[in-house]
């Protein structure tokens, strides 16, 4: 079954040249499967050239449950709950923004005193396989499976929505959310497009009533490796939707030679490495528009990427536990049925010297850093278990206030460890919704100085929304930084619950003139105050010696 909706033909009646907003061709597909409970479904968006400009920041397929029957929300087995309904949001006490809302009166006494806001089921893509709702009377599931995600954007750890109270299903198959408008989403000056979503399946389930309403979980994730193992599906009639054996494969070996660390290549353990949209380094990650084809390397840093739809590429990577983004130095063209052997690869990460000292883990997370605990009466009951999931509470940004009322972060190297820097670099409430910047203090020691050799500090963030980093060395008064990023970010990460937004990365050139033998001081000042989301959350820290020390 196919509807076609299709611009600018004004017989449609929908989309219209006077509706510049939807120059778009939209043709939806749904197929059913004898003996498959469930709907698969999938789209083809098209522009052609010279079509009128526009901005498709968000596209998802949205269902709305019978909020009477399905109460019980699974995303993964640890997390997951009986939610609130959708009149205790209407009854409740609006938060700091919309979506947040304290249950003052609900349906359920239970969640009365909990926070509902629908970022806080938030999921990165490369988790976000399977989830839904339960209904206990009848116990039937509603499981949105996403097979594949090589039409999504951003990469395999951008985040997105999944459910929430609505009963809501959503598959985001592109949006800003935890990036912003960094994401490429606009089209412009006649730009010819067109992509595939999907398919992907909704999966319906039941059980007896005299067994376990989470049994329905349990079958989902099944059907989900199910689903996962027969991609790319071999039933979709469009010429558009390529079969396995049109699609092509890439495989290679990662190494990393840092010679500061080792003087032999290392193995890229579990590396990220992908295939995306011609680009520069690390620009994959606010890629919106291509294919993206990403898996997880062996601990040796062996990849195979397979069902690789044909078309031209570029390839990135990725490696925890190393800073920066490799990109190999050629775009490659995978062909129907062709498998590319790259060999070996070998990524040099920005390196001038040796390291002197070193704050956090280059994950691309502040998740090792100090999570505080949320408010106890602004809690939401799912994330008091596990403290791995603490950053999801409401308000944990109005805690850096909490803890530093006066004078602002200071960490010790050789003293402090990782769990004495507060995870997000935030404004202070100064009253009167009014907020200051803030200004953290590093404190190290150095023996010897080159005064005529310059030192390197490596500054890699991990989210920033409406912010501005200044750095100094030695001289907090000094009316010009060493350095400044600049206005950066609009991810909204902080605000949003996510550990992690966009990655940057600065290599800041550091004179030796502004150090000196014994104790030196860095000062990293968050400048923009507006509101209080303002902010970054570091990644890692490095401050590096002379070239060749």
């Amino acid at each position: 079954m196919k509807t076609r909706w299709k611009y600018p033909s004004p017989k449609h009646g929908i989309f219209q040249w006077e509706n510049p907003q939807f120059p778009l061709t939209v043709d939806k597909r749904y197929i059913l499967r004898r003996g498959q409970s469930g709907l698969y479904m999938y789209t083809i968006l098209e522009r052609l050239e010279g079509w009128p400009d526009v901005d498709m920041d968000q596209i998802r397929v949205v269902f709305k449950l019978q909020k009477d029957k399905f109460h019980y929300m699974a995303l993964s087995d640890s997390r997951r709950r009986t939610m609130p309904m959708p009149e205790d949001r209407t009854s409740g006490q609006p938060l700091a923004y919309p979506e947040a809302v304290l249950l003052t009166k609900p349906i359920n006494p239970e969640l009365r005193g909990e926070v509902d806001d629908k970022y806080q089921y938030s999921c990165e893509d490369k988790d976000n396989k399977v989830h839904g709702w339960i209904s206990e009377d009848p116990p039937v599931g509603f499981w949105m499976i996403t097979p594949s995600n090589e039409f999504r954007v951003g990469g395999p750890n951008k985040q997105d929505l999944t459910s929430h109270v609505g009963p809501v299903v959503l598959n985001m198959f592109t949006s800003t959310h935890y990036a912003g408008k960094d994401l490429n989403t606009a089209y412009r000056n006649g730009e010819p497009w067109k992509k595939v979503l999907g398919p992907v399946f909704v999966y319906l389930n039941s059980v007896s009533p005299k067994e376990d309403y989470l049994l329905l979980w349990e079958d989902a994730k099944e059907q989900m490796s199910v689903e996962v193992n027969q991609w790319p599906y071999d039933f979709p009639q469009s010429e558009d939707f390529p079969s396995s054996d049109q699609r092509g494969a890439v495989t290679g070996q990662l190494l990393v030679r840092d010679r500061y660390i080792n003087g032999r290549p290392m193995h890229a353990s579990s590396a990220y490495v992908g295939l995306a949209a011609p680009g520069d380094v690390g620009s994959w990650q606010t890629e919106a528009k291509g294919y993206q084809f990403w898996i997880r390397a062996d601990r040796h840093g062996h990849f195979v990427i397979k069902n690789v739809r044909a078309g031209n590429y570029s390839l990135y990577a990725w490696v925890p536990g190393v800073i920066g983004d490799y990109k190999y130095e050629a775009n490659i063209t995978v062909k129907p049925g062709s498998r590319i052997r790259l060999g070996h690869l070998v990524y040099e990460p920005p390196r001038n010297g040796p390291t002197l000292w070193d704050i956090g883990t280059p994950d691309r997370s502040a998740a090792e850093f100090y999570v505080p605990d949320g408010y106890p009466t602004l809690m939401n009951k799912l994330y008091t278990r596990d403290p791995a999931e603490k950053f999801r509470q409401y308000g944990l940004w109005s805690r850096y206030s909490d803890l530093y009322p006066n004078d602002d972060l200071v960490y010790t190297i050789g003293i402090s460890n990782v769990k004495d820097w507060f995870f997000a670099h935030v404004t202070r409430e100064a009253g009167n919704n009014t907020y200051d910047p803030t200004t953290w203090r590093i404190i190290f020691e150095l023996e010897n100085v080159n005064r005529n050799e310059n030192y390197t500090l490596r500054l890699a963030l991990a989210s920033a929304t409406a912010s501005e980093i200044q750095v100094r060395f030695n001289n907090p008064s000094s009316v010009l930084p060493l350095f400044t990023t600049g206005a950066i970010g609009k991810d909204n990460a902080i605000a949003r619950h996510g550990i992690h937004g966009l990655y940057w990365l600065y290599g800041i050139d550091v004179p030796g003139s502004q150090l000196v033998e014994g104790k030196n001081t860095v000062y990293l000042t968050q400048s923009r105050s507006d509101g209080p989301f303002h902010g970054v959350m570091y990644d890692y820290i490095r401050l590096e010696g002379p070239r060749g020390a």
